[in-house]
């Protein structure tokens, strides 16, 4: 079957059909411009950005997130602010997919931009640019009264990685808004500094399990995360399982010996993820005090939880055997 595209590789032939009476038409050729792989096509494309459909404003959003750069970022700014939501839609995603530094100039002055779904999406397409100059209108609009638009700041401050956010990450983690906790906990793994973990250490106790069960996660991967040894085993008694998943897997990552008897405490939980994650972090810790634990669930009815509890007990049986040499 030929190809409804074929016929457009000539980008003027293309051009010539973005005049077209008929929407639809004009559809086919912004998707070919789109598939055609050319630099040259974001020009053609570029040029619709004001039709009259607002179906073809939508294609010529989808169509510009094939390609990368200044120009299409300039375009898509435009269509980021059109009045029809779909058309907005579609320039947020295809913004999104930018990863030229290059691509912020067009990008930056919609971060100030009064509807907050315009914000919203300036500040995601500038999280993939990790521009340093971003930082400052980021760490800004986490004062922005819409929770949405403050997540989306902590995502750009959180793929800049920089120590100097720290104080603000810290402050958002006493949010008002649980989904903005719970992102400034998860920007915070990326400092190895003892302030961090201990901010993330608070947020064990957040009233919100989301923010707890990251909070969890998050530690296991914080150079420090020794210092929430006490409260990550008092996690395992939270009334959510999801909880204490997160806080038993990063206290297998850190291989903390006196968590063996509380991990082993739930790995007879009903649910079989928790039962499958306590058997993986006593072999994590690899502790000969975790064999009568892992002798629970040696017939376990989930094969997951039977096998991490087999490799357990191997990684004891090593441990032991290279204590003896």
């Amino acid at each position: 079957m030929s190809s409804p595209f074929e016929s457009y590789d000539d980008l003027e032939d293309a051009d010539e059909r973005l005049q077209a009476a008929d929407p639809g038409e004009r559809r086919v050729a912004i998707i070919a411009l789109g598939h055609s792989g050319d630099p040259a096509a974001v020009g053609h494309l570029s040029n619709m950005v004001s039709d009259p459909d607002a179906g073809v404003r939508q294609q010529v959003a989808m169509a510009l997130g094939e390609f990368d750069g200044p120009e299409s970022a300039a375009s898509l700014a435009k269509l980021l602010v059109d009045p029809e939501r779909i058309v907005a839609s579609a320039a947020a995603n295809s913004m999104a997919e930018l990863k030229d530094p290059a691509c912020a100039d067009a990008i930056l002055p919609l971060v100030k931009h009064g509807h907050a779904f315009v914000r919203m999406g300036a500040l995601r397409a500038l999280k993939e640019l990790r521009r340093k100059d971003t930082l400052k209108p980021a760490l800004e609009a986490l004062q922005d009264g819409d929770a949405a638009v403050r997540v989306q700041a902590i995502g750009v401050i959180g793929f800049l990685k920089l120590e100097e956010s720290i104080p603000a990450l810290t402050a958002s983690t006493g949010d008002t808004d649980a989904h903005v906790r719970r992102a400034a906990v998860s920007a915070l793994a990326f400092s190895q500094m003892k302030p961090a973990a201990e901010s993330i250490t608070r947020a064990l106790k957040d009233e919100d399990w989301m923010v707890r069960e990251m909070a969890a996660e998050t530690l296991g991967l914080n150079a420090n995360g020794l210092v929430a040894t006490d409260p990550l085993i008092a996690a395992l008694s939270d009334e959510f399982w999801q909880v204490r998943l997160k806080a038993i897997r990063s206290l297998g990552r850190m291989k903390v010996d006196r968590a063996v008897r509380p991990i082993g405490g739930c790995i007879t939980h009903e649910q079989a993820n928790l039962r499958k994650e306590a058997a993986a972090a006593l072999g994590e810790i690899a502790d000969p005090a975790a064999e009568p634990f892992l002798a629970l669930v040696a017939n376990d009815p989930d094969p997951e939880v039977r096998k991490n509890s087999r490799w357990a007990l191997q990684q004891i049986a090593a441990r032991k055997a290279n204590a003896k040499g």
